[in-house]
């Protein structure tokens, strides 16, 4: 269906409009200024995103009116769309849970009463289980729906379950599934020559932020001597650069090194003479 610009769809509100839109403009490409805006073109880029519910836009591309997009996991799944997943993009992680007054189990759950805005993920987890229960589908929030009585127990996205619990419910049985931000392709993207080379583009910047977010890149300066035991904790990827210093007898040295193990390398560096030692942020990285 692709002309020249990929057509990509990214959620308008919400925290995985917030984690998708950060990712994007990190990787390169335009995003809209007025939260009104409904599509933005990037030429330069080669694509045209539109800004659409999240919960709509696995069906979008689902169809085929879209080529990509960014959801929910659980989005994606409580749809039905014959959309495909492409990637998992290190946003956006929850789970969905069931909840209710305590004492309630799976197994309990059988002829009551499920308030939950995901009736396709949790029907299909119900009779998998061999759970015949009512579903009550509401739109959005959930946690009043047992003190209106409206239903006996809920299902919904859990982030730390502080809602939950200011509204006297308690968390019960496994997860149900544990979501994440991934994006998505229509269908038959593998027949469209152009989908194809577009989308493979727009996943490599993708790669780049997700690989920046894992990593920084350390400088120091260290005496020459004590150059090999510097450079063994930080090996980097293909080697470190080094580079001779003014000062007689001294190097200076760049790597790239895991961001959880930023500070205690910084920690054992200095114990083995490096000095001025710098941390630095990537904003994107291919490896």
């Amino acid at each position: 269906m692709t002309d020249e610009l990929l057509k990509v769809a990214v959620p308008n509100k919400g925290s995985l409009a917030e984690g998708a839109v950060a990712m994007l403009a990190a990787a390169g490409y335009r995003q809209r200024s007025d939260p009104k805006e409904l599509v933005l073109v990037d030429p330069v880029g080669g694509v045209e995103f539109y800004y659409l519910r999240p919960r709509d836009i696995a069906t979008y591309v689902g169809e085929g009116t879209l080529d990509l997009g960014i959801t929910g996991r659980d989005m994606l799944l409580d749809s039905g769309a014959k959309a495909g997943q492409v990637m998992e993009l290190g946003f956006g992680d929850s789970t969905f849970r069931f909840a209710g007054p305590p004492g309630l189990s799976l197994e309990s759950l059988d002829g009551l009463r499920i308030a939950t805005s995901y009736p396709g993920l949790l029907g299909a987890y119900l009779e998998k289980h061999g759970v015949k229960a009512r579903l009550i589908t509401l739109d959005g929030a959930v946690e009043s729906a047992i003190r209106l009585g409206v239903a006996d127990a809920i299902a919904d996205v859990v982030d730390t379950g502080t809602t939950l619990r200011k509204a006297g419910l308690t968390l019960f049985g496994e997860p149900i599934l544990s979501s994440t931000a991934i994006l998505i392709a229509r269908p038959d993207a593998r027949d469209d020559a152009v989908v194809i080379e577009a989308a493979r583009h727009l996943k490599a910047r993708l790669d780049g932020v997700i690989v920046a977010r894992d990593y920084v890149l350390i400088d120091y300066d260290i005496a020459d001597a004590d150059l090999p035991g510097a450079t063994q904790l930080t090996p980097g990827l293909e080697g470190p650069t080094v580079s001779p210093l003014a000062k007689a007898g001294w190097s200076a040295v760049r790597a790239l090194v895991p961001r959880r193990n930023a500070q205690q390398l910084m920690d054992d560096l200095w114990a083995v003479g490096a000095r001025a030692i710098l941390v630095t942020e990537l904003s994107a990285c291919r490896l």
